[in-house]
This record gives structure tokens, C-alpha cells and sequence, in this order.
């Protein structure tokens, strides 16, 4: 009998989950399969939820929930043997939409029971791991302005990202420590990725693999409100290197360093975390997670 537990985020997307024992039992019959399903209730609690999976002996862990509750589960996962399931009811679901995981719960549902299992590479920032990307600058702002809308769809992501456009500043100098340059910098953007999907079928990296054992970088300087503004452009059209403030880079690791601030702005696979430390150690964890897809 194969145990598979479900971390449910109720409140993904829509918040209007189906995701329950009466529905699931029209997938998973009670001789085959023993089905466990748990909702989390805050933040961090899918991570809690997923390390009691573990120790029950749950064989297969399905996140069910955007890329927040993807990273919160996956990040348990690392270097197990358990494989992580994915049921995308997230608004931008990137990481499902870059692995071709479909938004129609019975055929996400028709992937995990098919169980076919491929590794792919793991991004870490200091103690934390990210699967899609992670960046400090204009897109950590858009984040923030994001979770503290009332709405999860495209148009509250653009509206985020006007607002961070209409309050960036550059106060800030950073160094980029990567392949072996050193950058001084005040960022616009500093964006590394695992992935070449952000949401929302956006992406900055589009040429980035989960499976290359690289990661992508993206450093953007300082710029105009008007130059930024055609960015945006870009960015929608695919082509964030066409501007000559913009750096790109494949490495394995970088190092981001500032003085006399202590906290590093930042997103993570979609998430605004405030990092307490002058020094961000980023790298890349090589085919370290088990995903069905």
C-alpha cells in the first residue's frame, strides 16, 4: 500500500480547495492507497505539517498550494528519498508551470499516480533553500506590495509592480561576487534563478534548466523611473539583456555583500523574507530533490 499525504494550503489561489478525503477518494482506491491530508494554517506550518509526513512514513508528499507552500514542503524534501507531488492552486504557480504540472487538479492528481520521479537542482540563500528564484531589489518590493494586497490574480501583481517602480530607491551599495568578478553596485534588480519561470508565464531567465546544474544571474543597476518603466517591456518580451544597466551570468555560487545595513529585502519562489545578515551566500544543490512530473 502506498501512503501519500497532501499539505494543503486552503487559502491558495481562489481559496476555494477541493482538495478533501471525499474528493480525493474518487482517484485514490482504499486498497492501493492510504491517503493522508493536512491543511496548514500559517506560515511555516506547511513545513511542520511535512516533517510529521516524514516521520509516519508517508512515501509520496504532495504539496497542494502555490509556490510558497511548494518551497515549504520541498524544502523538507531535500536530499530524502521521498518524492515531492505537486497540485498547482497557486495565482502564479511558476515552478508547476516550468516542469509542464497542470493546473487541472485530475491531471496533476494522474501524474502523481503515475509516479514517474526526476531529480532536479536546488538553489540555497544562507540557510534557505529556493527551487524557482530568489532576488533582492525591485522584484523583492514587488513581492511586498503584492502579499499586502487583498487580491491574488495577474492585475494585483502589475499594480505591485508600479508601486514598487513609484518607491525604489537606491540607498544601498552592494557588492556581487560571481565566476571570479567582483561588482559594485546600487542594484535595480540582483535576480538568481533556478528556473525560467517566475508566474504568470513571466521570466527574466528564460534560457534557465532545473536540471543544468547552473544557476542564472540577472544584475541590473541603478536606473530612471523612465528606463525602468521600458524594462518592464523587456521583461514582457523576454529580452530583460537588451539594456546595457543589465549583467548575466551562469554560476554555480555567488556571494552578496553590504555595510552597515544587516537585513537583506529579498523574495523568495515568490515570498518577501527580510534575511538578517550583511553577507547572502547563494548556490546551487545539484539534483538534490525528487519531483514527480
Amino acid at each position: 500500500m502506498k501512503h501519500i499525504h497532501f499539505i494543503v494550503n486552503p487559502v491558495s489561489g481562489s481559496g476555494n480547495q477541493l482538495i478533501n478525503k471525499k474528493f480525493l477518494s474518487k482517484f485514490f482506491d482504499e486498497v492501493d492507497y492510504a491517503i493522508t491530508i493536512k491543511n496548514s494554517e500559517y506560515k511555516k506550518h506547511a513545513k511542520t505539517l511535512t516533517k510529521l509526513s516524514i516521520a509516519e512514513g508517508a512515501h509520496i508528499i504532495v504539496a497542494c498550494g502555490g509556490d510558497g507552500t511548494i518551497n515549504e514542503v520541498a524544502s523538507c524534501l531535500v536530499n530524502t528519498t521521498i518524492p515531492l507531488g505537486i497540485i498547482p492552486l497557486g495565482s502564479g504557480n511558476g515552478l508547476a508551470s516550468n516542469l509542464k504540472i497542470p493546473k487541472e487538479v485530475a491531471q496533476a492528481i494522474a501524474l502523481i499516480k503515475k509516479a514517474s520521479v526526476k531529480k532536479i537542482d536546488v538553489g540555497r540563500i544562507n540557510e534557505h533553500y529556493f527551487f524557482s528564484n530568489t532576488g533582492i531589489g525591485i522584484d523583492a518590493q514587488v513581492i511586498r506590495h503584492y502579499e499586502n494586497s487583498n487580491e491574488r490574480k495577474l492585475i494585483s501583481y502589475l499594480k505591485s509592480s508600479l508601486k514598487a517602480l513609484k518607491t525604489i530607491k537606491y540607498k544601498n551599495e552592494i557588492t556581487v561576487e560571481v565566476n571570479g568578478e567582483t561588482i559594485r553596485t546600487y542594484p535595480f534588480l540582483v535576480f538568481v534563478s533556478n528556473s525560467n519561470e517566475m508566474g504568470y508565464k513571466i521570466s527574466l531567465t528564460p534560457s534557465a534548466s532545473l536540471q543544468d546544474g547552473l544557476l542564472d544571474v540577472l544584475i541590473v543597476s541603478k536606473m530612471s523611473k523612465l528606463k525602468s518603466l521600458y524594462f518592464g517591456c523587456l521583461i514582457l518580451l523576454k529580452k530583460p539583456h537588451l539594456i546595457k544597466e543589465s549583467k548575466f551570468y551562469q554560476s554555480k555560487a555567488i556571494k552578496i555583500s553590504q555595510e552597515n545595513q544587516g537585513i537583506f529585502e529579498s523574495q523568495i519562489d515568490g515570498e518577501f523574507f527580510n534575511i538578517a545578515s550583511n553577507v547572502l551566500n547563494i548556490s546551487l544543490l545539484e539534483k538534490s530533490l525528487q519531483v514527480i512530473y
